[in-house]
């Protein structure tokens, strides 16, 4: 198969528990558009921000999520909670199949410090196989300003990239701009999806191979349905976009080697003489 339908639930949420509104919107889904394979929900949609709400995975709501899923035959990606493992809090998006397996659980690797605090990053990159479909990709929200995650999925296989987001501040735009470029230069899809109501401002987003725009949503509830041709993908790396960048290639072929990487990220004078991770505080 050289096509997958994706439908992206940007969900006007209230602060609280989301469980049954969550339910209704994955059962609408399937009664819509009963071509889709795959749903994804923005980040922390379920409870909200709050890492005193994290619960132990698996747990009750993840098996919610797992029913859901089960119940309605398809692939779900159910934005993400926090997990408590001991002593730790992570911003966890678990991958649901379609039998209702939980088969991944991405831990954000940057949360958003230093506003996101007590959260700890976690360490391991997550794609999976939708058999005879496609590989897809996951990062969570700020894990996507840092273009090494993102081509980390693309260096593992992922045709397409999922990226559930909270986002209520004045850098949405620029986050478009992220998602459009992370499409461009890993050539492939990549579908940025955000929460709306109390918790985020919407505008969700979902690009091409190209950095072309499949759509990008208003403000409020929407669902972003659409059927991507995971051919585009194929043909992007095997002969550029539109016959043009082949990114990927050069990249593979590149004898580089990055001093970042090389020598360690801390090893920089320059990054080191911006003194502190810490949050802003009023200036004169």
């Amino acid at each position: 198969m050289s096509r997958i339908g994706i439908a992206g639930l940007q969900l006007d949420l209230p602060r609280g528990d989301n469980l049954d509104r969550f339910d209704r919107e994955i059962d609408a889904v399937r009664k819509r558009f009963p071509w889709v394979h795959l749903v994804v929900i923005g980040e922390l949609g379920v409870f909200g921000a709050d890492p005193a709400l994290a619960q132990p995975l698996p747990g009750p709501a993840e098996a919610r999520f797992c029913e859901a899923a089960r119940r309605n035959g398809f692939w779900l990606v159910p934005g993400s909670l926090f997990e408590r493992i001991g002593d730790c809090v992570y911003n966890t998006a678990p991958v649901i199949d379609p039998t209702g397996r939980v088969v991944a659980r991405y831990r954000k690797m940057f949360p958003f410090y230093p506003y996101e605090r007590g959260v700890t990053p976690g360490s391991e990159f997550v794609v999976f196989d939708i058999p005879g479909v496609t590989r897809v990709g996951i990062s969570i929200c700020y894990d996507m300003w840092f273009p090494e995650t993102t081509r980390t999925l693309a260096w593992l296989g992922a045709e397409l990239i999922v990226h559930p987001t909270m986002t209520n501040t004045i850098d949405r735009d620029v986050e478009l701009s992220i998602a459009r470029a992370s499409a461009a230069t890993n050539q492939c899809y990549f579908a940025d999806i955000n929460v709306a109501g109390d918790l985020g401002f919407g505008r969700s987003g979902i690009y091409g191979p190209g950095g072309e725009k499949i759509h990008e949503a208003g403000s409020g509830r929407e669902v972003l349905a659409a059927e991507l041709d995971l051919g585009a993908v194929r043909a992007a790396r095997a002969r550029g976009w539109c016959g043009l960048t082949q990114p990927l290639k050069s990249f593979r072929d590149s004898k580089l080697k990055f001093p970042p990487y090389v020598e360690g990220h801390d090893r920089s004078p320059a990054l080191q003489a911006l003194g502190p991770l810490a949050m802003p505080q009023l200036t004169d």
